[in-house]
């Protein structure tokens, strides 16, 4: 019974943050269609700009998946102060990133632009006006993440969904109104994402108003101080465990570069193809963080039953998606409009990818329970070994095309698994945990 009811709050929490995920990338979506009525020049621009903000979601992701963890403790062990501790966190840990992002981006949107598309044609200018207004916009993004990670701590994953599917529907109806009505271009469709983003974001602090969770009072410039380090030292393994995994898909592009034009374009688009399952994995390891931080927080030393849980349910979603891409990889290539050698090396891929995604799958989903526990900084050395050598091993075998990428990716995935297997089993010892906020006790101690 014990197992069937955190299969249940797994399932519960993690389908809201699936249509959440996905939400967030139907964004991106959204605009580059209404970019290719202006040109390749505005593909490449929106592009460009929509990667550039996906690498720069793991800065914020240290307040974002900080709060949530420390939320969902706090929820757990019943701690108003340490709940209180933790929304102040998250807070204060916006208010010193995104200044920093926000105007640095600004002022910085030109050499970018060029940096990114170079000095020819139209790209970098069209690029440096989308920056221009989504990189200060980048303060609302921010602003969402941690309300959405207030929320989710609080064992809400509805409305953050919510609020992702109102930003979508604000940004499909603005979007044609701003690019073409207004005839804003580029610029419009930075515009729309940007009120789509604030109206979510509105919504979103009325939410956590109702709640109660504004409502905290401060405890002076000490404690807020102590507020931001706890939080940064909780979500800092999870960003960097991001932006080692979305450099490391950079890095790849360039391996895959060595084999063709043809496979990089097929490598670009299966790769997206491949989002529709990745972000299920992805659901799966927030809500594994989520119920393993609120049972520990409760007093409940029960993370290796989340694990067990977690694994499973994982592995059926990334053999689900192995069978699909096997069977429909040509007509996935057709949809996104590939044709000739392109269409046949991205199918060749896909029909290859089985044994990776079911992998990652599991490692993801494992990752939650290590976030959730506190031991998140170790996963992040071992995405990091699983990093370097994905590179290695995919320059060895691109000599084989997009097949040996494949191979080189399942191995290097079969490696991390392993690691995260084996420190799994190994972390034996009841409350065995790492400190929240700095290693305070009082913050992380299981009560038996």
């Amino acid at each position: 019974m014990e197992a069937v009811r955190h299969r249940r709050t797994l399932v519960s929490l993690a389908c809201p943050v699936y249509v959440e995920l996905l939400a967030g990338v139907t964004a991106g979506i959204i605009n580059m269609v209404w970019a290719a009525r202006l040109g390749g020049d505005a593909v490449a621009a929106v592009a460009v700009a929509t990667n550039v903000e996906n690498l720069l979601l793991g800065v914020i992701l240290v307040a974002g998946s900080g709060t949530t963890v420390r939320v969902a403790r706090a929820r757990g062990a019943r701690d108003a102060a340490a709940l209180r501790s933790a929304v102040r966190g998250g807070w204060a840990l916006w208010a010193l990133v995104t200044p920093v992002v926000a105007a640095g981006g600004f002022l910085a949107r030109e050499p970018l632009a060029r940096l990114m598309l170079g000095d020819d044609g139209h790209a970098p200018a069209l690029a440096s006006g989308y920056f221009a207004i989504a990189l200060p916009g980048i303060a609302v993004f921010y602003a969402t993440n941690v309300v959405d990670g207030i929320l989710k701590g609080s064992g809400d994953t509805r409305t953050p969904m919510r609020l992702a599917l109102l930003a979508n529907g604000l940004i499909l109806v603005l979007d044609p109104l701003l690019v073409f009505g207004l005839d804003l271009g580029v610029r419009g469709a930075a515009v729309s994402t940007v009120l789509g983003r604030t109206a979510a974001l509105a919504c979103g602090l009325t939410a956590l108003h109702r709640r109660a969770l504004l409502r905290r009072r401060g405890s002076g410039l000490t404690g807020l101080v102590s507020d931001l380090r706890g939080t940064a030292a909780t979500g800092l393994p999870m960003s960097a465990d991001f932006l080692v995994r979305m450099s490391g898909a950079l890095a790849l592009v360039a391996v895959v570069a060595r084999i063709g034009v043809d496979e990089v374009a097929a490598y670009g688009i299966a790769t997206k193809a491949m989002y529709v399952a990745t972000m299920a994995f992805y659901a799966v390891r927030q809500a594994a963080s989520i119920h393993t931080a609120h049972l520990l927080g409760a007093g409940r030393d029960q993370w290796r039953e989340v694990g067990r849980q977690a694994l499973p349910l994982a592995g059926c979603l990334g053999l689900t998606a192995a069978v699909v891409l096997l069977g429909t990889a040509q007509w996935i290539m057709r949809g996104f409009g590939a044709g000739g050698e392109v269409a046949e090396a991205g199918t060749l891929f896909l029909r290859c990818v089985g044994p990776y995604l079911i992998l990652l799958a599991c490692f993801i989903a494992l990752g939650g329970v290590f976030e959730g526990s506190g031991r998140a900084r170790t996963l992040a050395r071992v995405t990091f070994g699983g990093t370097v050598l994905q590179l290695a091993f995919a320059t060895g075998l691109s000599g084989w095309g997009l097949p040996g990428v494949c191979l080189a990716m399942a191995l290097s995935m079969a490696v991390q698994c392993a690691a995260a297997s084996r420190m799994h089993r190994r972390t034996a010892r009841p409350g065995a945990v790492a400190g929240d906020a700095g290693g305070r006790p009082e913050a992380s101690r299981v009560r038996p």
